[in-house]
């Protein structure tokens, strides 16, 4: 069994590596995420097994987010908060009702579940919504298939957006090297880093937070990056923990689920594309209104996950602290008022042929 496990992640490493080192190569922002995440979308739906990431290294892989995130919390941070807060709170509240109306319209019009069609249109955190809406009696498999292909699209379109907005920059930049992907880094700093990723890891996990090891570790890291301690993390640490990241994505995808939703397919694809026109509507206001560069607005309104978007953001010329800010914001308030949307879509939305 263990040989055949072996066989398993020796088969996703040959076809994703590849892809994501390429993308490195040619400077795609994301390169390792999106490399990884469809490499393991391909293998988990051609290859019947049941190799899953591990829960521990998906906790780890956010602790380590976390600590990417912590070097961009210092003042500049507090002070983007205080000086556009009334502006975040309006993207956050976009955000959530354009994914309460496309939760609307599953349900209203849909062949999809009251309850599972509200959990899987909610623009939060893929896991912690996962985890949510099996109280609630959703169908966790279909929620979960929404969830992950709202995120596989986001990341895809979002990292488009990104080659578009930056493929001057990017063209005219160095290309990578391997010297710089293991590049040493100072000792000290380093073991500082992985202490508090550890210990951020380990109180997230149990303070029983959804997205616990990214957000705790993201404030203990961020108020102690603010008090003079440096945060350094190698390029490879980094560049393993997305690869990490996209592998937990993509081998979400199996058959069994797609076999379960296929006539749901065209419905779901129309709902997400939906739902990222309307965050995208919502970043050309913040464009066009407040100011804000094209690439910021896009990534601080996208609905996907925290992590993948900060991935994203972090190889970006990007306001990074006001889409940190904004999508933990949101991230918050989803998980706070998530359930009240959901019951109220299945009370409310239902559709005439049910009444």
């Amino acid at each position: 069994m263990i040989l055949q496990k072996t066989k398993w992640w020796g088969g996703l490493l040959l076809i994703s590596l590849p892809l994501a080192f390429g993308a490195w190569l040619v400077g795609f922002p994301a390169a390792f995420l999106v490399g990884a995440m469809v490499g393991a979308i391909v293998y988990s739906l051609t290859v019947a097994t049941k190799v899953r990431v591990p829960r521990p290294v998906f906790v780890c892989v956010q602790a380590v987010l976390g600590c990417a995130v912590a070097r961009a919390i210092t003042s500049s941070f507090l002070d983007s908060v205080t000086r556009s807060g009334a502006i975040m709170l309006l993207v956050v509240l976009a955000t959530i009702m354009a994914g309460a109306l496309v939760g609307w319209v599953l349900v209203r019009y849909g062949a999809l579940p009251g309850t599972t069609a509200a959990w899987g249109s909610s623009p939060g955190g893929a896991s912690a919504m996962v985890a949510m809406a099996e109280e609630y009696g959703a169908d966790t498999r279909l929620v979960a298939f929404m969830q992950y292909l709202r995120v596989v699209m986001v990341v895809l379109t979002a990292t488009l957006v990104s080659q578009f907005l930056l493929g001057a920059t990017a063209a005219s930049s160095s290309a990578p090297s391997f010297s710089s992907l293991f590049a040493a880094t100072p000792l000290v700093p380093t073991l500082q880093t992985l202490g508090i990723a550890v210990a951020g890891g380990l109180l997230g996990k149990w303070s029983r937070i959804p997205s616990g090891a990214l957000l705790v570790t993201m404030l203990l890291g961020g108020v102690l990056h603010a008090m003079g301690v440096d945060i350094v993390l190698p390029a490879w640490l980094l560049a393993l923990a997305n690869v990490a990241l996209g592998w937990y994505v993509g081998l979400g995808f199996d058959r069994s689920i797609l076999r379960y939703v296929f006539k749901a397919i065209p419905q779901l694809l129309l709902s997400t594309f939906l739902l990222i026109g309307m965050c995208g509507f919502s970043s050309w206001v913040l464009t066009r209104f407040v100011g804000l560069d094209p690439l910021t607005a896009f990534l601080a309104t996208s609905p996907g996950g925290l992590d993948s978007v900060v991935v994203i953001a972090l190889g970006s010329k990007v306001d990074f602290s006001f889409i940190v800010a904004v999508q933990t914001l949101r991230l918050f308030m989803v998980i706070l008022i998530g359930p009240f949307i959901a019951k109220w879509l299945c009370r409310f939305a239902r559709s005439p042929s049910a009444h």
